[in-house]
Parts: structure tokens; C-alpha cells; sequence
């Protein structure tokens, strides 16, 4: 039987796998990364693709001019919607998929969210095959790192919202069966906010917050993230590999009927 296979669409360098990259690894899947530092571009169809994962980056979901490999990206999304496919996209990959599939995206009205945050999951994503197993960790809300000053303020008509904050409504949304939408970060942990720490150093000044301030939080809840969005990335890994087996038994049955 062939590997799981899974496409990453990484729009920088210092925005990569992180915590996922090893918990995926581990997994057992093949993970198949493209984007303008890997030297692979972003392929037009997900033709021999069990699942989609779409990370974060410092453009916009509409910045074509800067990052010509949007457009690809938007119809990976919507595809991966439309067939089924497992299919996870973080930060500027959550504000693609809204904007692929008829939703908005702007600049937040309060202001960004930047290091260690907290968001609030609704009742019923305790039953979201990827999000039921972090819907319930905390009444006072789960840890992640935040780093976005958009945010995916519409969605389209068949998005359900699963998790929010006080300064952002839609921090995590599913679409579909199988994808979702993570205004977060789940990959990020303190090495991660330090680069970002310095790719917007000036942004920090500008709101206020200390450099070191921002990384020290991150990196003191470092253990906590491991533990709860680790096993988020091993769900999706499983995910992956079920809807594996189920296009593999689909083309199985398909090739016995022609043979009857």
C-alpha cells in the first residue's frame, strides 16, 4: 500500500511545519512541501493527494502581485473542499480558504492578536472529528499562539463556526466535512514567535509590546501547546490516512466492477 501522502503549500520560510512538521513526520505520512523557498512550486490539481495542509504567511489572501502562487493555492482549497479531501488551513491558509470558497477577509477592527492567546470553543465542535478532542480543555479558553492583523470576517453559507475569541469571531471554522479554517497558530511554539518577533519588530513597537515579553509567554507555555495541538496534528494525520484508504477502496471496488 502506498504512503499517505500529504501537499504543504508554505508561503515562507520562517512559517514552516513547526510542531506539526514533527508530529506528521512521526505519523508515518509523506509530506510533500511546495512553495517559493522549497523549490518545488504549488501544483495545479491534488491529483494523488490524500489531505491539504496551507500555512501561514505575512501576505495577504489577495495579494496575487506579491505571492503569484495565491491563485493555485485558492483552487487547491476549493478542490480539496469540493472532493472531500482532508484539508486544514492556519492563519493566512484559513483566510485562502474563506476567500476560495465565497467568503471576506479584512483588516481587524480591533486591532491585531499577537503571542499567547485564548480561544473559546462552541458546545458542539465536541464532536469535530479534528477539534471534539480540545473543545473541552478549559472554561477560561485553550492556549494558542496568535500572530494576525486579518482576519476571515464572513464566511460562506455552509462554514460552521467552532472556536473565537473576543477580537476575532471566526478563529476556527469547518467547511464542508473535512476542511477547516485555524486563524491561529498550531504549529508555532517559542522558536517560531522568535523569528516572527523579529520579522515584525517595528509592528511590536508600534503596538506596544516588548520582543521579549511576547516570546517569553510563548516559550513558558511551550509544554501545554506540545501537548494539545500535537495531538491535533495526529488527528489530522489520521484523517489523512482513513481518507486514503477509503479513495483506495473506492478504486478497488471500481476495478472489480469492470472486471465483472
Amino acid at each position: 500500500m502506498s504512503a499517505t501522502r500529504v501537499l504543504v503549500v508554505e508561503h515562507q520560510g520562517n512559517a514552516g511545519l513547526g510542531l506539526f512538521g514533527e508530529r506528521l513526520a512521526g505519523s508515518g505520512v509523506e509530506l510533500v512541501v511546495v512553495g517559493p523557498d522549497t523549490g518545488s512550486p504549488v501544483p495545479e490539481s491534488l491529483d494523488g493527494i490524500d489531505a491539504l495542509l496551507v500555512l501561514g504567511g505575512a501576505m495577504g489572501p489577495d495579494d496575487d502581485d506579491r505571492a503569484p502562487w495565491l491563485p493555485a493555492t485558492r483552487r487547491l482549497l476549493s478542490s480539496g473542499v469540493e472532493r472531500g479531501i482532508p484539508t486544514l488551513g492556519i492563519c493566512l491558509g484559513a483566510q485562502l480558504l474563506a476567500t476560495a470558497t465565497g467568503g471576506h477577509v479584512r483588516s481587524m477592527p480591533q486591532g491585531p492578536e499577537v503571542g499567547l492567546c485564548a480561544v473559546r470553543f462552541e458546545a458542539d465542535a465536541a464532536t469535530d472529528p479534528l477539534f471534539g478532542g480540545v473543545a473541552d480543555l478549559g472554561d477560561d479558553g485553550v492556549p494558542v499562539v496568535q500572530w494576525h492583523w486579518l482576519e476571515a470576517d464572513e464566511l460562506p453559507g455552509s462554514a460552521s463556526v467552532l472556536a473565537s475569541s473576543g477580537a476575532c469571531g471566526n478563529q476556527v471554522f469547518r467547511i464542508g466535512d473535512r476542511a477547516w479554517g485555524v486563524q491561529f497558530h498550531p504549529e508555532a511554539l517559542g522558536a517560531t514567535a522568535a523569528d516572527w518577533a523579529v520579522e515584525d519588530r517595528q509592528g511590536l513597537v508600534e503596538l506596544g509590546l516588548e520582543e521579549d515579553s511576547v516570546v517569553g509567554e510563548v516559550r513558558a507555555a511551550e509544554a501545554r501547546l506540545r501537548e494539545i495541538w500535537g495531538g491535533l496534528a495526529d488527528r489530522f494525520a489520521a484523517l489523512a490516512r482513513e481518507g486514503a484508504r477509503e479513495t483506495t477502496d473506492a478504486g478497488r471496488r471500481l476495478r472489480d466492477q469492470s472486471r465483472a
